[in-house]
């Protein structure tokens, strides 16, 4: 079987480096899975691109489209235009997708345009929410793909409703709990811990990237000021994503316990997560991370495709509004927190199920 993987996006390298490891186990059990690896080059740059390939161990790809960055409409077309050249070149008998960025919905038209069957990794999640591009991004790639592999049984459901049969439908777990867990030993302290002296549950994590939340900097400077204001004068660091250390760079921040750090790599950033008190955050990957590590976290959007986070995990939806921060520190520093618990099957084996189910 000729597998080619789509890797694009920061969180993409996250999701198929257990798959690769799954797939080089395999391999040297006598199973080999011929599969080609390629970069979009969605992301680009060292601290959003190259060092998860050295940090998570995942090979060299066999082609990078480096279609860089543009609208959602210029990275879609350019990744269209790059993989269908590269798909013909080198036919495959799968694609496999991974997440809901915009590389996996590119891929995955042209892979099906081109009759080839596709894979999807993490499918059936949904936030019920259409004005977030990754939300499109999933109903799309779930619409045309052939084989799906879900993280809960939720995600399952989702599909069921939309009328995908049950044999295409497999329950893996996660892939992302996958590197957390193999990894988790190998979390390294940022230099900002020994610059700011950081102490264990004595500051907090924030991460902000989604357009709603920091595109207009009125809107960024309200939430970055109930957070900072609202922390008990505890550090809050604050890896900026370019787009927000853009409109960073263009505001007048007063908040002496806030200190702006580059994006950081797997290993550095999570360490920083393992070891804070709270995170506050607008990624659904960082709350799925939040809750097998057991640490509170404050998500920032109405909204949410990974509700097992909030019902059973560590996570709180707070919404949109600033003023709900201050209740959710107030509960946060008087032990008001869900302690949480892990959900079925994100017990780092959800690459192995994959590559099990791909070998039948």
């Amino acid at each position: 079987m000729r597998i080619t993987i789509i890797a694009g996006a920061r969180p993409n390298f996250i999701k198929i480096a257990p798959i690769i490891h799954a797939m080089q186990k395999a391999a040297k059990n006598g199973v080999s899975l011929n599969y080609r690896l390629i970069h979009t080059g969605q992301h680009y740059d060292n601290e959003m691109s190259a060092i998860f390939f050295q940090e998570l161990s995942i090979p060299h790809p066999a082609a990078n489209l480096g279609v860089g960055s543009g609208t959602q409409a210029q990275q879609t077309a350019a990744i269209m235009t790059t993989f269908e050249k590269e798909l013909i070149s080198n036919p495959a008998d799968l694609v496999l997708v991974v997440g809901d960025v915009t590389s996996t919905l590119a891929c995955a038209i042209v892979a099906k345009k081109l009759q080839t069957r596709v894979a999807h990794v993490e499918a059936g999640i949904r936030s019920f929410d259409l004005s977030m591009p990754e939300e499109i991004n999933r109903m799309v790639t779930d619409s045309i793909a052939d084989m799906f592999f879900t993280t809960t049984e939720s995600a399952g459901e989702n599909l069921r409703r939309s009328g995908i049969t049950e044999d295409r439908i497999h329950f893996v777990g996660n892939v992302m709990i996958d590197t957390l867990l193999s990894n988790r030993h190998r979390f390294t302290p940022p230099s900002i811990c020994d610059l700011l002296r950081l102490k264990d549950r004595e500051y907090l994590v924030m991460t902000m990237h989604r357009p709603g939340n920091v595109d207009e900097s009125g809107r960024l400077i309200s939430i970055i000021s109930a957070i900072t204001g609202s922390a008990r004068g505890l550090p809050v660091i604050f890896p900026a994503h370019p787009r927000t250390a853009r409109v960073l760079n263009d505001s007048v921040i007063v908040a002496p316990n806030l200190h702006l750090t580059a994006p950081l790599g797997y290993l550095q950033f999570n360490y920083l997560v393992e070891h804070a008190k709270c995170v506050i955050t607008d990624s659904g990957g960082v709350t799925e991370e939040t809750t097998v590590m057991g640490i509170p976290c404050m998500t920032l959007r109405n909204n949410t495709e990974r509700p097992e986070t909030v019902t059973i995990g560590t996570n709180r939806l707070l919404g949109t509004n600033p003023a709900s921060i201050t209740q959710a520190f107030e509960d946060l520093f008087n032990d008001r927190w869900p302690r949480g618990c892990v959900p079925y099957l994100w017990d780092g084996k959800a690459a192995e199920r994959i590559v099990d189910q791909l070998m039948r």
